[in-house]
């Protein structure tokens, strides 16, 4: 199946991106700021206090710690490139209920950006892994990513999806005599990406498939990512990629990574840090901000040649839709997979924009297709509130009615 591609797709330029960036980020400073002085003249706060809350600020703001999952687990197993965190016991008596009924175990691809893989379980109130476990889905494992080290920088695209493929196969063989040969995929950004492909080389192993921020189409929908892939390599090469690659020992530093999301809409950023120095007498406010930033600030390094591969298949080739995507001398054919679709995005997402996500569903030889749009932006679709109480539980509940013995017959 080849697609051309479309021409409705929205090509905002890197130049008006740019201006727009620094007018938003010079308002956030002045809101901050605006925020900050009006909070100490209502406090009428001495200088004093106003020295040890800036020292607090900036501890805050400065300190790396590492981020940790919430809900109870256990892990399977290690490899060079993932762990798999096996939540099924998390909901207790439950998990066994699950394997004598016949329940279709539930596989999560968190994103890979240079960041922890947690932010699918952030915290016991926001968490993807008990969204997914309180709707039913009790045989669950995710996969975490781990960063990249000398020794594991030439981890590839085939890597990557062996990882799959052996996280599938455990999942599969442990339900007892209710095994089942298919799961439930759920792909969260790369997470998403990567179930795809997977889903098109694997389609009779696919019993649900859902992603969330996830690009397929990646030259749709006003594409912030592809405006920079393209003003640094106009000529559609790999050499500036390379590079950065060669002058990190093989790797793209996570910290690169967190420096270029940043970079994509650094009002946010500027808004974010400056709320809290406004905000230093509410520890509630505190503590949130603290709890986001150990995940944000945390990063690890992703292996240099997945990374390379990325680019120049599917952000500049766009491979994946056009029909053109070989991995292992097999050709990924999106028509392929046949197993029901659920699809997430956020309408304020400026990293994958909805029409990226939304692509999949023309491409793919399944009958049955299920959207949801969260107002959010793109961390918010894996751990932000609204996405979290209002649009996946209704997904993950029609994942599970799907999923008991009634409704486990072979994908149409």
């Amino acid at each position: 199946m080849v697609v051309p591609e479309t021409a409705s797709c929205s090509r905002s330029g890197l130049p008006n991106r740019l201006l727009d960036s620094t007018l938003a980020s010079m308002s956030a400073w002045q809101r901050g700021t605006t925020d900050y002085w009006a909070s100490a003249v209502r406090r009428t706060v001495s200088p004093l206090q106003l020295a040890t809350e800036y020292w607090r600020w900036l501890s805050l703001t400065t300190e790396r710690r590492v981020p940790t999952w919430s809900t109870p687990h256990t892990v399977a197993w290690q490899s060079r490139v993932a762990r798999l965190r096996d939540f099924s016991a998390a909901r207790s008596g439950l998990v066994e209920q699950a394997g004598r009924a016949g329940v279709v175990p539930t596989l999560l691809l968190p994103p890979q950006a240079g960041h922890s893989s947690c932010i699918v379980d952030y915290s016991p109130e926001q968490s993807q892994v008990g969204a997914i476990l309180d709707a039913g889905l009790n045989r669950l494992a995710a996969l975490d990513w781990i960063g990249a080290t000398p020794a594991t920088r030439d981890a590839g695209i085939e890597e990557y999806l062996d990882t799959v493929t052996r996280a599938v196969d455990t999942l599969t063989a442990s339900g007892g005599p209710a095994a089942h040969d298919r799961v439930n995929l759920i792909g969260d950004c790369q997470g998403g990406w990567l179930a795809v492909i997977w889903a098109a080389l694997h389609p009779e192993r696919v019993h649900t498939l859902t992603i969330a921020g996830a690009p397929v189409d990646y030259h749709c929908g006003e594409p912030v990512l592809h405006d920079w892939v393209r003003a640094l390599a106009p000529d559609g090469g790999m050499a500036v990629y390379r590079g950065i690659v060669e002058r990190a020992g093989g790797v793209l530093p996570g910290s690169a990574m967190l420096g270029g999301f940043i970079g994509l809409r650094p009002d946010n950023e500027i808004d974010r840090r400056l709320q809290l120095l406004a905000h230093m007498d509410d520890p509630d406010y505190v503590e949130r901000f603290r709890e986001f930033d150990t995940w944000f600030r945390w990063t690890q390094d992703i292996p240099g040649e997945f990374y390379l591969w990325i680019v120049e298949h599917l952000f500049q080739g766009n491979k994946l839709i056009r029909g053109e995507l070989e991995i292992g001398g097999r050709r990924v054919d999106l028509g392929a997979i046949t197993a029901p679709l659920f699809l997430l995005a956020g309408n304020s997402d400026h990293i994958t924009p909805p029409d990226q996500v939304f692509a999949l569903s023309d491409l793919t030889g399944s009958t049955s297709c299920t959207r949801e749009i969260s107002s959010g932006g793109h961390l918010g679709l894996f751990m932000g509130r609204e996405a979290l109480t209002q649009h996946w539980p209704p997904l993950l509940r029609a994942v599970a009615a799907l999923s008991q013995p009634a409704s486990t017959g072979p994908a149409k």
